[in-house]
């Protein structure tokens, strides 16, 4: 009886210890307990930075649009005889990359210096070069990040790269555009591999169960981001393999205590 009953609580250890908790699986929990004034303190999508490699789409506007042609690259590689009729959106040829240095060409102000800046400050910074020196108005300019994208893997049901036209994409959007998490990811510490303006690296983790996860300065993501979601512990044994001298041996106790069992079984 009593070997009946270890027996069955090995089985009903296992089953428990095989399956994930039902509070391990919901995303913030408990957020819309959050206080209005917490959530506006909420840390706001900053501008995304800078960096070399980065390719930006830079357009200088105003009233006079003849005086800021200059200024605009399409305009100018025409002027010099460049094929005006290609997709401008898909032709690299009147973006500007970013180098090694952070530096770009840039037509009639020469060599600028923007790697480490904000988006906002860049636009700012071509202004001010421009006006009063070039034009009697000031432009507004616009910088678009032509190639804004994270990379997403481990335990999603689509990993890959993930591109933001806008510039701008938080956690959930790129679990959403990476078909979410799978039963098997481990929600409590998605990891965030971080590239600085400088070069260096940084690693972060989000609790995606934990409410706060949207108050975290990690929720906005910025350009070449990786998000690694590892597996959680009941994927880790799906995963284990007996060695085959293990098997072997359990599979000949296992034939020895069946022979005993028969043997005892005709005893009586």
């Amino acid at each position: 009886m009593k070997s009946k009953l270890f027996l069955l609580l090995c089985v009903i250890a296992a089953i428990m210890t095989s399956c994930n908790t039902q509070k391990d699986i919901p995303y913030m929990i408990g957020a819309n307990e959050l206080p209005a004034d917490v959530l506006q303190t909420a840390a706001k999508a900053s501008d995304p930075v800078v960096m070399p490699g980065d390719m930006l789409q830079i357009n200088v506007i105003s009233r006079n649009a003849e005086a800021v042609k200059p200024f605009n690259k399409i305009d100018y590689v025409s002027k010099l005889g460049g094929n005006t009729n290609m997709n401008n959106n898909e032709n690299s040829m009147y973006y500007y990359l970013v180098d090694a240095n952070g530096n770009i060409e840039y037509p009639y102000l020469g060599t600028l210096h923007i790697g480490g800046m904000s988006k906002s400050a860049v636009e700012n910074h071509i202004a001010s070069l421009i006006y009063p020196r070039y034009i009697t108005e000031r432009p507004g300019v616009e910088v678009r990040f032509q190639n804004f994208r994270v990379s997403i893997l481990g335990e999603v049901n689509s990993p890959g790269v993930i591109k933001a036209n806008n510039g701008r994409l938080n956690l959930l959007e790129a679990l959403a555009q990476a078909g979410d998490l799978t039963i098997h990811g481990r929600r409590d510490n998605v990891m965030i591999i971080r590239t600085n303006s400088d070069g260096s690296r940084s690693i972060q983790t989000v609790n995606m169960n934990d409410k706060n996860m949207i108050l975290s300065p990690s929720f906005n993501l910025q350009q070449n981001d990786i998000i690694y979601v590892e597996p959680n512990s009941s994927k880790a044994r799906q995963s284990w393999n007996v060695p085959p001298a293990l098997s072997l041996g359990m599979s000949s106790v296992g034939t020895l205590i069946s022979i005993a069992t028969f043997i005892i079984t005709l005893t009586k």
